[in-house]
């Protein structure tokens, strides 16, 4: 599963990138989890967020969903705080 995140916005507006292949990964399950919860609990469209707030969007094998601070699930909130973490 290859999971890309793409974060904008905020109080300098810089946009940062980062993705994680788990296919070699020990605890894939774990992202895969993550990953489909996500997805199923994000938007289509890019929502609405607060002025100066951060706006996501999340890939996974190609399907794309966009969710926005402060009205992150948990686990959008812990599965794009591991790929910003340990993405490159």
């Amino acid at each position: 599963m290859h999971i890309h995140i793409r974060r904008t916005g905020g109080f300098a507006g810089i946009e940062r990138r980062a993705e994680v292949d788990t296919s070699a990964r020990s605890d894939a399950d774990d992202w895969h989890t993550l990953a489909e919860q996500s997805l199923a609990q994000g938007h289509t469209e890019p929502p609405t967020g607060v002025p100066d707030g951060f706006r996501y969007q999340i890939t996974v094998d190609g399907r794309t969903v966009y969710c926005a601070d402060p009205r992150l699930t948990e686990e959008q909130r812990t599965l794009i705080t591991r790929v910003l973490k340990e993405g490159d």
